[in-house]
């Protein structure tokens, strides 16, 4: 298979695989981040892909090998807290929240640590990111403010969140 005959079909290959990561998941973000990694692997090797295989079946085997993977990585991190990160971090401003010094000092330290590694990303990736977490666009909103593709704003975002996430792990870990 050609490169531009899996350009051809890889917006529906897309969606195929970012169902199997729902379906796996039943997280929206992860999901992505698996349709991401099955569409890179399979870009990688498209040429050496038979055209006459039932290129659906391998790409829903692609992502559900992602799927496996990404868990399996999950698993050997140290057991996070429950809840999202913004759920764990404290607004040091709120009246109504702990006032335990030790909590606030541990909120502090995460908040630091966060925007510390935010500022680690490329200009853009931070830029699309922020648009998309702190702002709260969808990515067709962030697309077309700034011009980039909405595919593309999707990838760079999932990019940058897999950048963020790893980093703030590593500097748990210290």
């Amino acid at each position: 298979m050609t490169r531009s005959e899996f350009e051809h079909i890889a917006a529906q290959l897309r969606q195929r695989v970012l169902k199997v990561g729902l379906d796996f998941f039943g997280s929206r973000d992860d999901a992505e981040d698996a349709a991401q990694e099955a569409m890179i692997q399979l870009w990688r090797y498209c040429e050496h892909i038979d055209a006459e295989r039932n290129i659906e079946a391998l790409a829903v085997r692609v992502a559900k090998n992602c799927c496996v993977s990404m868990y399996r990585k999950q698993q050997h991190v140290a057991d996070p807290p429950k809840g999202t990160f913004s759920d764990r971090v404290i607004d040091l401003n709120q009246t109504t929240g702990p006032h335990d010094p030790q909590v606030q000092l541990e909120a502090k330290e995460t908040q630091r640590m966060l925007t510390e590694t935010i500022d680690l990303l490329k200009p853009r990736e931070r830029q699309l990111f922020e648009m998309r977490a702190v702002e709260g666009l969808s990515a067709e909103e962030v697309s077309k403010q700034t011009g980039i593709p909405k595919a593309s704003v999707a990838v760079m975002v999932s990019t940058a969140r897999k950048k963020v996430f790893t980093e703030l792990m590593r500097r748990m870990k210290q």
